[in-house]
């Protein structure tokens, strides 16, 4: 749990950089291209694939593909169809598909993450609803297979952990076929759709790039699928949600960005009822 409270903290400040430094000014796919690498970069020297399990290493290259590489993908895709307010309205749908990939890998149904999951998906409603556009529905469609592929990524991490019994040194030793695996979908995709016209022009362009390989993607990355591994399936959906008023808290604080702190307020209570609704029944 603190792994996670701690990359929130993390990405929430991370969602305010792109927008301010690199949205519209630097490719996009260039931008998650540079981040994959850095990230690799950062964790391939630790990579000791002799040590670990075969069925490990495929997945972990299918989470990186699926977490990392296919969900940036598809994330930034969204933004050509629908408005940024939509889409971080439509990200409130991935708590869901935690809770019901969990429960299908698990074979059993477990009433108690789908309740606290719905409730966050409620919270994040009340902070990110804003209205809907005419035309959102090849948007909304790409932004669920962002949402899904990046629940996947999380619960499939998740459960790899257990099956081979992982331990802390393991983990630090394959982490770096994550972001392999997602090279393997970002490289292709930079290729084809990728811009070369719009690189990075400024010093603070590749300060804040780096930044966001190096620690956003590469630490922040690994210490949340850590955190993912040791969380029951509920909370990990509820701090999915958490994200929103955490970053809309920081764009507030550092940027002085307009937001609504009622509805705010309203929102995380909501979010955190969740988190003690998922404590109070994690046995149904």
């Amino acid at each position: 749990m603190p792994s996670l409270i701690a990359v929130t903290l993390l990405w929430a400040l991370s969602f305010s950089l792109i927008g301010e430094y690199l949205a519209g000014q630097v490719d996009s796919y260039f931008a998650v291209l540079t981040r994959v690498v850095l990230a690799g970069l950062l964790f391939l020297p630790l990579l000791r694939p002799q040590r670990l399990p075969q069925g490990l290493i495929a997945g972990l290259l299918l989470v990186g593909a699926l977490q990392f590489g296919i969900t940036y993908i598809a994330l930034y895709q969204s933004f050509l169809y629908i408005s940024v307010p939509e889409v971080l309205l439509f990200t409130i749908f991935t708590p869901l598909y935690i809770a019901l990939l969990d429960n299908a890998l698990r074979r059993r149904f477990s009433a108690a993450p789908l309740l606290a999951a719905a409730v966050a998906v409620l919270g994040a409603a009340i902070i990110r609803y804003d209205g809907l556009s005419e035309s959102f529905f090849r948007g909304f469609l790409i932004l669920q297979l962002a949402n899904l592929t990046f629940a996947a990524g999380q619960v499939g991490y998740a459960h790899l952990m257990r099956h081979y019994q992982v331990d802390r040194r393991q983990q630090w030793q394959g982490f770096g076929l994550f972001f392999v695996g997602a090279l393997l979908v970002v490289l292709p995709a930079w290729w084809l759709l990728g811009n070369p016209q719009q690189l990075p022009g400024t010093p603070v362009h590749w300060l804040v790039l780096g930044w966001l390989g190096l620690v956003a993607s590469g630490l922040g990355f690994f210490f949340w699928n850590r955190g993912a591994s040791q969380v029951d399936a509920g909370t990990l959906a509820v701090m999915n949600n958490a994200l929103i008023p955490a970053g809309l808290l920081v764009n507030l604080l550092v940027w002085n960005r307009d937001a609504d702190l009622l509805r705010l307020a309203i929102g995380g209570a909501v979010i955190g009822l969740s988190l003690w609704l998922n404590a109070r029944w994690r046995g149904l």
